[in-house]
């Protein structure tokens, strides 16, 4: 299995620790006016999304964890997973949990792509792209005259997800959401 010295370490770097796949959040070389160098490492468990801080000497090693970032298709759900497709043409599917699915259960779409990590054949967690496309089912009517300036309600898309939206919007418009932040960024023409 490969490793990776601490003059390799970066941020987003999967590593196994402690038996358990883990991500580098943030890196810092410290050298002391007296003693060794070191690294400060934080890393967040893959499995229980636990954050913690390391320190590891100069030179030391640490093992490259076998995860891997894919773009699946979702396809759909069964209510108790969210299945998802690769997208090289191999066709082959995966059955993602709650967990795994975390947050990114409001952006979930049907056939559209999202960024899948997996862990010896499991997914470990899905991402959104940055920004979707989702149409309003409900929210209050717009008023003519209503501006981008003049205030926010509150609408529910597609998915479910509940988002603040310009007063001008109405049901059926298709919008553009940031999935970082959960907020309105424009109509879709």
């Amino acid at each position: 299995m490969a490793s990776y010295s601490t003059n390799e370490f970066r941020s987003g770097l999967k590593v196994m620790l402690e038996g358990d796949p883990c991500v580098i959040i943030e890196n810092e070389f410290v050298k002391p006016g007296k003693g060794q160098a070191f690294n400060r490492v934080k890393f967040r468990n893959l499995m229980s999304n636990r954050v913690w801080e390391r320190t590891f000497k100069s030179g030391e090693n640490i093992e490259a964890a076998d995860v891997m970032d894919y773009d699946m298709e979702y396809l759909y759900t069964d209510g108790e997973f969210w299945h998802f497709m690769m997208t090289d043409g191999s066709f082959e599917q995966h059955a993602a949990s709650k967990e795994a699915v975390g947050d990114t259960i409001d952006w979930l779409k049907e056939q559209e792509v999202y960024s899948v990590t997996l862990y010896n054949g499991s997914p470990l967690s899905v991402s959104a792209p940055n920004f979707v496309e989702l149409q309003v089912i409900e929210t209050d009517p717009g008023l003519k005259g209503d501006t981008a300036q003049g205030g926010s309600k509150p609408a529910k898309l597609a998915t479910g997800a509940s988002v603040k939206v310009p007063l001008f919007i109405t049901e059926g418009e298709v919008l553009k959401i940031d999935t970082r932040t959960g907020e309105y960024v424009g109509r879709v023409k």
